[in-house]
């Protein structure tokens, strides 16, 4: 899963993208709005990370722009303490939840994956298909209740599948799901890393759709 962390402040914007990264997310970060409304509209994002008082574009703005773009992409907004104008200005251009700073990093996670949970269409933090359960609160797999050793990425690959399971989803989009945009993409590791899941999970549970991608199907 990909996040964007929009955040003009140096320090916190790392930092940001150092505890959403640490939790197995694949990061960008812009820091101002001009950017950040680019990136939102050019590449798939999984959730947004926002705050609001950006250089060069404000929030508000941005995320107006992108929703009557089509863009759905789930945002988090970052709002002052006494800020109530600025949730519900939020609220109303379009965006999901907020956090009011300051905040601790595991309330941002949580928000965080409940939003993409939501979009997904997924109401518990423990997504499941077959004997494989997926619990995004702690990155951990198991399989008929044993628990699964898997790299980072092989994690995001199966998570971006278990998110849209019995779905086709193309090489391509898992490509940008679980990379960042300066990471060197070669759509031939996916490969890899589906051939080492499959060896790890139950056979038939990652179906290969000639010349579409991959389906994550409950074997029966």
């Amino acid at each position: 899963m990909r996040i964007l962390v929009v955040e003009d402040e140096p320090t916190l914007a790392a930092q940001l993208a150092e505890g959403v990264r640490e939790a197995g997310y694949a990061v960008d970060v812009a820091h101002n709005g001009l950017d950040a409304h680019f990136m939102g509209d050019t590449e798939p994002f999984d959730a947004v990370v926002l705050d609001l008082g950006l250089p060069q574009m404000d929030g508000i703005t941005m995320l107006k722009k992108w929703r009557d773009g089509g863009r759905t992409m789930p945002v988090l907004i970052l709002t002052a303490r006494d800020s109530w104008h600025e949730k519900v200005a939020g609220i109303d251009a379009g965006a999901d939840d907020y956090l009011t700073k300051p905040f601790h990093m595991e309330e941002l996670l949580a928000r965080l994956r409940a939003l993409i949970r939501r979009a997904g269409g997924h109401a518990s933090a423990e997504l499941a298909c077959g004997p494989v359960t997926l619990d995004t609160r702690n990155n951990r797999v198991t399989v008929e209740g044993r628990a699964l050793t898997l790299t980072s990425h092989e994690y995001r690959v199966l998570a971006y599948l278990m998110h849209h399971a019995g779905e086709v989803v193309s090489r391509s989009d898992l490509v940008e799901h679980i990379y960042a945009q300066d990471f060197d993409r070669d759509s031939n590791t996916v490969e890899v890393f589906i051939g080492r899941l499959r060896k790890k999970l139950p056979p038939g549970l990652i179906e290969t759709v000639r010349g579409m991608g991959y389906r994550l199907v409950n074997p029966q």
